[in-house]
């Protein structure tokens, strides 16, 4: 009688609180027939973004079937739709960080053995709270640690070995997480003057390198470096709603955009708030900073982790365009922050970590003072989604006006409060 090939499941998930941010995966090796749990692994992995957790994840899912039954036919089952299509062969893989992820996993088991299905997210809640509890071991600076029910329930085969426990270096582990998430904070009240409301603020930050955990002890306040994102004035180009990034023409401010420039200029001076200018080194910026600059009396400071995002070969098309033109890039883009535009663009992980480098240098430059920063859409909707602790996806669902306004406060313990966000009333 021929022997029956042994089938086995593979569910897999990975997680990032600040994409990029403190991040971890899990992996979980089911009995497709009894639905056992076969074999758990989880890892804190320190700063990264959700792509190369779930990547990771799957890594760890399939080693760790391998190790159970090397010939086994394995169903690998992810919420994630980027992994999935790139490992069934579909989307292709143009992330420099994605490719040895992906090739380490192709080299596992043999490619006839493995397929690929994607499942809604509320499907995979066992990897999905493996991968919670390996965060929540790196915030405490512990390794993940599996419970024992697994081995206790397992097969024969599998109780023989001990279910994987992936922890990487221990010791580097404990100190990321003791440095990124070094105690609970309280929510920060409004500050005072510019852009102070009455309600509360929004939501604590989930920072890509520090952030908030917990509401139990005092918050140590101090006073907030505020910086106030403006967005630059109109070109040409912004009413056409044409990708307009740093790797086009840099175009010069139109003349609605100059005297949108003015007009802010005005309202600014009116509150007598801002300290300090900043602004990206593109045209567009430096020239809204300017007229801001000589209504204040103040000089520019260029940052140059403030520019735009490069849009590659998108540069100049309106969306309709792209869509016609690059469709399987753009529907990567969407789907992932990882994914870069056609011809070498960046991704919007990518130009999380600069933005974030550039926040962590203004608000320890400018603590207690109130700084205007000049500034582009991408850039202005990560540093409110990084302060609001939302996804990536969350870039996607805020509009912002040409030559609006929008004020981040950032505590001494971590905490932000986003106060304001797309006013225009300046130039009404």
């Amino acid at each position: 009688m021929a022997e029956t090939v042994r089938s086995l499941v593979v569910e897999a998930d990975g997680g990032s609180r600040g994409n990029p941010g403190p991040a971890g995966y899990g992996a979980v090796v089911l009995d497709p027939h009894t639905g056992e749990t076969l074999a758990e692994a989880a890892e804190y992995i320190g700063v990264a973004t959700n792509n190369v957790a779930e990547y990771k994840g799957l890594i760890a899912g399939l080693k760790a079937a391998r190790d159970l039954f090397p010939d086994a036919r394995v169903h690998v089952r992810m919420d994630s739709k980027l992994v999935v299509e790139q490992m069934s062969g579909r989307w292709k893989i143009k992330h420099p960080d994605m490719k040895p992820l992906a090739a380490e996993a192709a080299t596992i088991l043999p490619r006839a053995q493995v397929r690929y299905e994607w499942i809604p997210r509320e499907k995979n809640k066992h990897a999905d709270r493996l991968a919670n509890e390996a965060m929540d071991a790196g915030k405490k600076g512990r390794q993940w640690e599996p419970s024992g029910s697994a081995a206790a329930s397992s097969s024969p085969a599998a109780a023989a070995a001990e279910p994987p426990r992936v922890v990487g270096d221990a010791a580097a582990g404990a100190a990321r997480a003791r440095a990124a998430l070094a105690g609970a904070r309280a929510a920060a009240p409004a500050p005072e003057g510019l852009f102070a409301l009455d309600e509360e603020p929004a939501a604590a930050p989930q920072e890509p390198s520090t952030p908030s955990v917990g509401w139990g002890v005092t918050a140590d306040l101090g006073e907030p470096a505020t910086l106030v994102l403006l967005r630059h004035g109109e070109t040409p180009l912004t009413p056409e709603k044409r990708f307009s990034g740093s790797g086009g023409s840099d175009p010069m401010l139109s003349a609605v955009g100059r005297k949108q420039a003015e007009a802010v200029a005005d309202a600014l001076a009116a509150r007598g708030t801002v300290q300090a200018i900043v602004s990206s080194p593109l045209l567009r910026c430096r020239e809204t900073a300017d007229a801001v600059a000589r209504r204040l009396g103040l000089p520019v400071q260029v940052e140059e982790d403030l520019r735009e995002t490069d849009f590659g070969a998108w540069e100049g098309l309106t969306f309709a365009e792209v869509k016609q033109r690059h469709p399987e890039d753009l529907d990567d883009w969407l789907d992932s922050p990882d994914a870069a535009p056609t011809g070498g663009g960046e991704s919007f992980a990518e130009v999380a970590v600069r933005v974030a480098a550039a926040r962590d240098r203004l608000t320890e430059k400018y603590a207690g003072r109130t700084v205007l920063v000049v500034t582009h859409v991408t850039p202005v909707k990560t540093l409110v989604r990084l302060a609001l602790g939302a996804p990536p996806q969350a870039l996607f669902r805020m509009e912002l006006s040409a030559a609006s306004l929008s004020a981040v406060a950032y505590y001494a313990d971590g905490n932000a409060s986003v106060r304001l966000l797309n006013d225009t009333s300046h130039l009404r």
